[in-house]
């Protein structure tokens, strides 16, 4: 390997938000309302990816605070809505959703991130499915 390849590894490996894989993604969220005919299948954005950790060894000794992971979370995002087709009059047919514009590795903010990670998800459609492409 080159001296030049290593040196910028270590530099990258130094400072974890340059080596972190932390970035835009692309998702697919299906929504569905009881009183509506479609499921509606929007495609966005979401932060993923990984973010550089640090095992503590000494975790009696520090602090809580001390102890958190960085998680790879929004650094920008904007809500956009869509229209779910298929409802009748007296239902709100509007539906609102985050899209990551830039991420970043750190705290997980619980006031726009669900920070635990579920073990099943339920993203699927049970209606016949539309889809919004935004």
């Amino acid at each position: 390997m080159s001296p030049f390849f290593v040196m910028s590894l270590l530099f990258g490996l130094t400072f974890d938000q340059t080596a972190s894989l932390c970035a835009p993604s692309g998702y697919i969220i299906h929504v569905e309302k009881r009183e509506c005919a479609y499921c509606l299948a929007i495609n966005t954005t979401i932060c993923a990816g990984f973010c550089m950790t640090r095992d503590s060894n000494g975790k009696k000794l520090l602090l809580k605070s001390a102890l958190s992971q960085n998680v790879c979370t929004y650094k920008e995002m904007l809500y956009q809505t869509a229209l779910i087709p298929g409802c009748p009059h007296h239902t709100i047919p509007y539906y609102s959703y985050p899209v990551a514009v830039s991420c970043k590795c750190g705290k997980c903010n619980t006031d726009y991130s669900d920070c635990v990670h579920e073990k099943v998800r339920t993203n699927y459609c049970t209606k016949p499915q539309k889809l919004c492409n935004m």
